[in-house]
């Protein structure tokens, strides 16, 4: 089984920065894709930024230019640096794990930006 834990959220004023951390353990693939998801109050859940194992990423667009993926293949972390953030990057991050069919959520966290 995987287990992905996610942390690092909280609250922060527009303009300002947060970076989320997520941990995987158990059985996993070398060769994977690790993602962060949005999911913003109401709204669908949506992909914010991809890495894959050898370091090739991918970002929304919204997130281009503020948000930074990474990841740490001897450790199955990743990371996403969120700069100049906005009102609208408000909801619950999940990172995901995935390889083959199978796909692994964490449990989200919570990020909220005040004005």
């Amino acid at each position: 089984q995987v287990q992905l834990v996610e942390s690092g959220g909280g609250l922060v004023q527009a303009g300002g920065s947060l970076r989320l951390s997520c941990a995987a353990s158990g059985s996993i693939f070398s060769r994977n894709v690790m993602a962060w998801y949005h999911q913003a109050p109401g709204k669908q859940r949506e992909v914010v930024a991809t890495v894959t194992s050898v370091d090739r990423k991918d970002y929304a667009d919204s997130v281009k230019g503020r948000f930074t993926i990474s990841r740490d293949n001897a450790k199955n972390t990743v990371s996403l640096q969120m700069t100049r953030l906005k009102l609208e990057d408000t909801g619950v991050y999940y990172c995901k794990i995935s390889w083959g069919l199978q796909d692994y959520w964490g449990q989200g966290t919570q990020v909220t930006v005040s004005s």
